[in-house]
């Protein structure tokens, strides 16, 4: 019997950016070894992540609320553990399902205008997203 492949959801909203950047490095690491699954706050978000690369997608509150319960890891900004952030796309609903879902939480101490994360590097997102990605794999094969 084959083995599942691991599940990713890349949570991002307004254009999508940062995901679709995440998702470039993933495939790169792991072409198809994982399920990348895209989790917008709205549908560019979404559409701009698939055309990344994810695997699947998925927009707005109920599918995000209901996809990250069954995933293996989940990954974004340290918006996406926020109540209304992102201009208020990321409802309070969502930042508690990322927070309350068992999967493993890896966050990119990217800066919000609401909060400074002290200690965190002053990296560029490239920088940033190599070393998501590098304990990504550390994560999933160890």
């Amino acid at each position: 019997m084959e083995e599942r492949k691991k599940s990713i959801a890349v949570v991002d909203g307004q254009g999508g950016g940062i995901g679709s950047v995440i998702i470039k490095g993933l495939r790169e690491a792991f072409g198809e070894k994982v399920e990348v699954l895209a989790l917008g706050t709205n549908a560019m978000a979404t559409g701009a992540m698939l055309k990344a690369g994810a695997n699947r997608g998925a927009s707005g509150e109920n599918a995000i609320v209901q996809t990250v319960k069954g995933v293996d890891l989940l990954t974004g900004s340290i918006a996406i553990l926020l109540a209304d952030s992102m201009m208020g796309e990321l409802t309070p609903k969502m930042a508690e399902a990322i927070a309350s879902s068992p999967a493993r939480k890896c966050i990119l101490p990217l800066r919000t205008p609401e909060v400074e994360i002290i200690g965190a590097p002053r990296e560029p997102l490239p920088h940033l997203v190599d070393q998501l990605i590098k304990r990504i794999q550390e994560i999933l094969y160890q």
